[in-house]
């Protein structure tokens, strides 16, 4: 048996990606330094990995050359790049738009003729496109959003938080149903739907606040019962969409037996820190429902001034965590961003894995784009989660078994020093070094 390792260090601001085989042998009792990997132990099964596809992202693209804009989806959806086969996209607009919009603004139009799809038309769709194209594998869109038409606000707009107006939450469910139909039409086949992008947020950018009875109520008697209308049953529906440390609490107020059969999963956000032991929670007591990612990224306004390493650590260290601690699928942010990191209607710039010079056409893959590869350029959709452990809190790893055979461990070291592993795996193992600062990924047949 023998295993690829393909490794990633970065020294002096360097970034090193090589590969190497490493041979198994006999396990003669090795007990030192050990990590073990069981492929008989199986979890969850994993969906895949993606990105958003904002009005900013979509901008920042249709700025770049053609070959520029080649070479970007190939680096996200292409057989040679991160493989990437979801991609989450805003329900009108969000902070990452080049300014406010919504596609109808006419309390009194319940028939939606002044509806329309001109601004995804315009940079949302055709980055959409080519992405479809250039993947070899079906997307799985979702949708999510940020606020409703500033008519049906308690605020009277689609900033600064606010709440749907009770009158309005059957037109807010048909708004959100047509949306998707129109999509549809369009040839871009929504998938899944969360209700509502970070609900316990007051932004200075698009937002609006439900409380979980809130939630539950407009998912019971609204929404649920708007998409059965239209023929849209099989759009998975998540609830919460917002940071993990609430996510169990969220999930045990909306989630009963008149709501069980309408709630596919728990969507989740990174920002108030790992908080895998909540996913955890949600797990345990609702094991049948998909548990994602759906945003996570490094805000200047906090870590400006990390660098490029922490940024990628941060990525892998809570990849790991979170599939080790139940979840389905992992969704990044804005998947390509300008030089400053926007645009970004209300300033709220941010980094992304892959940014771009749009006045010299120049692509900067970040080191968190490579780290983000160690893991979506190997697992594959379908993929199950397999038991591991491990000899020190230093190493980071985490085991899926694909559906073609081969098994994927990843290995994070965000120490500074070495850490020498013997990986043993079905009466046999192999000895290499993790490096210092590396990550790690080892693949084998079985």
């Amino acid at each position: 048996m023998t295993l690829k390792l393909v490794t990633t260090t970065y020294k002096e601001n360097k970034k090193e990606t090589t590969e190497s085989t490493v041979e198994f042998t006999q396990d003669n009792n090795v007990e030192m330094k050990v990590v073990n990997v069981y492929p008989d132990l199986e979890y969850q099964t994993f969906d895949g990995f993606g990105g958003a596809i904002t009005e900013a992202s979509g901008y920042t693209f249709s700025l770049m050359s053609e070959g520029s804009q080649q070479k970007l989806v190939d680096a996200y959806f292409g057989e040679n790049g991160n493989r990437y086969n979801i991609v989450r996209t805003h329900i009108d607009s969000c902070d990452f738009s080049v300014g406010q919009y919504e596609a109808m603004s006419d309390p009194e139009d319940t028939e939606f003729q002044s509806f329309t799809l001109a601004r995804d038309e315009k940079y949302v769709l055709p980055l959409l496109q080519r992405a479809k194209e250039t993947a070899n594998q079906p997307l799985d869109i979702m949708l999510s959003p940020w606020s409703p038409p500033a008519f049906m606000k308690t605020n009277g707009k689609r900033v600064h938080g606010g709440k749907l107006k009770p009158e309005y939450r059957a037109f807010w469910a048909e708004y959100i149903a047509h949306y998707i139909k129109e999509y549809r039409a369009k040839g871009y086949p929504v998938k899944m739907l969360t209700i509502q992008n970070e609900p316990n947020a007051i932004q200075t950018w698009d937002s609006c606040q439900y409380t979980d009875q809130e939630e539950k109520e407009f998912l019971r008697d609204f929404l649920y019962p708007a998409l059965q209308k239209n023929g849209l049953g099989d759009v998975d529906v998540l609830i919460w969409d917002h940071n993990k440390e609430r996510m169990y609490e969220r999930a045990a107020a909306i989630i009963d037996e008149a709501t069980d059969h309408m709630v596919d999963g728990v969507a989740f956000h990174w920002y108030t820190g790992d908080h895998f032991d909540a996913i955890q929670l949600v797990r345990e007591k609702f094991p049948d429902k998909k548990l994602i990612f759906t945003e996570g990224c490094v805000e200047y306004s906090r870590f400006s001034d990390a660098g490029q390493l922490v940024y990628a650590q941060m990525y892998a260290h809570d990849i790991i965590g979170n599939i080790n601690a139940g979840m389905n699928a992992f969704i990044d942010w804005n998947i390509i961003l300008d030089q400053q990191g926007g645009p970004n209607h209300v300033s709220n710039f941010c980094n992304a894995p892959i940014m771009c010079d749009t006045e010299t056409d120049t692509i900067f893959e970040n080191l968190s784009y490579t780290y983000i590869g160690h893991f979506s350029r190997y697992i594959q959709p379908g993929a199950k989660r397999i038991a591991a452990t491990k000899y020190t809190d230093k190493l980071e790893i985490t085991a899926l078994k694909n559906p073609d055979g081969t098994v994927v461990i990843v290995l994070l070291n965000r120490s500074e020093e070495d850490l020498p592993v013997s990986l043993r795996l079905n009466g046999q193992v192999s000895h290499f070094t993790v490096q210092a600062n590396s990550i790690n990924t080892g693949i084998l047949n079985i």
